[in-house]
């Protein structure tokens, strides 16, 4: 799962360059803003690094469920989890212009 992680974030970061050459935008982000060939890398950058950072999660839970749990692992996993969900957030909010509990605009 960690490999996953990284590839994703790896392999999204290799291929957002040509599609933000080429002009592509997310549907979700293409009334926010003018297009930019740097703000859609960006976006399309910040949303390979989030779909990473849920498979990091991911196998830092199955990590300590595996291993015999213990009070330390529980509660550096609930740090890790902490810090890993305010960067989504924070993604979230740069990739989108609005908090992912927010409702989408209607055009």
């Amino acid at each position: 799962m960690d490999f996953a992680g990284v590839a994703v974030m790896v392999i999204g970061a290799l291929i957002s360059v040509p599609l933000a050459l080429r002009g592509y935008q997310p549907k979700r982000a293409r009334g926010l803003a003018p297009f930019s060939p740097y703000r859609s890398y960006r976006q399309l950058l910040g949303r390979s690094i989030l779909l990473g950072l849920e498979l990091l999660v991911a196998a830092d839970i199955i990590r300590t469920v595996a291993v015999t749990p213990t009070f330390e692992s529980v509660g550096v996993l609930a740090i890790i989890v902490l810090i890993r969900t305010f960067l989504s957030f924070s993604l979230e909010l740069e990739i989108t212009g609005r908090w992912p509990w927010q409702k989408e605009k209607d055009s």
